[in-house]
């Protein structure tokens, strides 16, 4: 039987749900989960077929999400980090009312580039599905490598991302090749621009994975979310500079009277 691995933290009645990005697991939240857990119930959660979820088969992103909302708490704070930016996503366009607010962290409604938007390269995504089936150990120290690229704690950041990956099951190829098929396919920028609950997006400004550019691009397209960057993170700002990402966070709910502040 399928069973989703989630973990509550917190005696606070004021429910945060935390979403991992590709490749890694609910671990990789521990850099601020106990300062979060003074201000909210925290929930930590292992994707559908990522670590201890590991049973489910691959997935796409509107299966992903369903999943995840079967056992979540209504009327939630969701954040989601990268591909979990995706799926938080997902979860509030199909549950708006039920969802407080959304976080989205170095994440994009659509990963991929084309002529009008800034993105992954398809090519680089396909060169990681292909690296995958010839050598999976090394794709994945090569994918960690380039979230923390260019930041002062960089081989302290790759470290304890590959910390994280080692420290639970890892994923099937299957898996991670469908969470980068939703990386590669998947777009979610129309639908946002309808989003009615209170929406932040935190950038790094150093992040190789997810442009700058976007940031002002969505600005324009998304009036009613509000954007943040940090100016020396990169892909993992929660891990680099753990207490700014807590204030902003804090700063955010207070700032919309959201439950946990």
């Amino acid at each position: 039987m399928n069973k989703l691995f989630w973990q509550t933290f917190g005696e606070v009645p004021r429910d945060l749900v935390m979403l991992h990005g590709w490749g890694l697991n609910a671990e990789v939240w521990r850099s601020v989960e106990t300062r979060l857990a003074s201000h909210f119930r925290v929930h930590l959660v292992d994707l559908p077929g990522y670590g201890r979820s590991q049973s489910y088969p691959a997935m796409t992103l509107a299966e992903m999400a369903d999943i995840v909302w079967q056992q979540a708490p209504e009327n939630a704070l969701w954040i989601g980090w990268s591909l979990g930016g995706l799926v938080a996503s997902q979860i509030a366009l199909d549950h708006p009312e039920q969802v407080a607010g959304l976080i989205t962290v170095a994440s994009s409604p659509k990963f991929s580039e084309e002529a009008d938007w800034p993105g992954i390269k398809p090519s680089v995504l396909d060169a990681f599905r292909q690296q995958l089936s010839e050598d999976y150990q090394k794709t994945i120290e090569r994918f960690l490598a380039l979230q923390t690229l260019g930041t002062d704690s960089a081989r302290q950041d790759a470290r304890l991302l590959k910390s994280v990956v080692l420290s639970q099951p890892m994923p099937t190829v299957e898996v991670l090749n469908a969470g980068l098929e939703i990386l590669h396919s998947d777009d979610l920028r129309a639908e946002l621009a309808q989003l009615d609950v209170p929406f932040l997006r935190i950038y790094g400004y150093l992040d190789g994975l997810v442009p700058r550019k976007i940031v002002t691009l969505l600005d324009t397209a998304w009036p009613q979310s509000r954007s943040v960057m940090m100016r020396h993170a990169a892909h993992a700002p929660f891990i680099s500079h753990p207490d700014e990402f807590v204030d902003l966070l804090l700063d955010f709910v207070g700032g919309n009277n959201l439950p946990g502040k």
